[in-house]
């Protein structure tokens, strides 16, 4: 524990408090007194008791008002932090529905060089039936007209 000598109303007081925490507590014993001076300027010498009451109650007003402030900000970033989240599920089943359609786009590619390769054969076959079937016809007609 580590002892501080704080000067509060012109009076001097030795206070404790953990190791580390001394400019701490020098900061908070500067802070209250100056708000005990303040009110004392303003309000006059109406005794110290009633003096520190109305400052600490000063003090714990902006406290509390603090505090709503700090409450109603973790509430925006807890509706922020939700929509967020609800962002984020979107843009992850958006991607989702994407790599399904690029997937049944690309089977459908495949599909299509797969009909374009066997009509390609289909056609090559039908022109080399043809082919045969006009040489013979040729021979044929060639020979019909030798004999004739």
């Amino acid at each position: 524990m580590a002892n501080v000598n704080i000067n509060f109303n012109g009076k001097e007081f030795l206070l404790s408090c953990d190791d580390g925490q001394e400019e701490h507590l020098e900061e908070l014993a500067l802070y209250l007194n100056e708000k005990f001076d303040n009110l004392k300027n303003s309000l006059g010498n109406i005794g110290e008791n009633k003096l520190l009451l109305i400052s600490s109650i000063s003090v714990l007003d902006e406290y509390y008002e603090t505090k709503k402030k700090i409450d109603i900000q973790k509430k925006e970033i807890q509706k922020i932090t939700e929509k967020f989240k609800e962002l984020k599920s979107l843009v992850y089943n958006y991607r989702d529905l994407k790599e399904k359609e690029t997937s049944e786009l690309s089977k459908k590619q495949n599909d299509l060089k797969l009909e374009i390769e066997a009509s390609r054969n289909n056609y090559e076959n039908l022109v080399d039936r043809t082919t045969i079937e006009l040489e013979n016809f040729i021979k044929r007609n060639h020979s019909d007209t030798k004999t004739q």
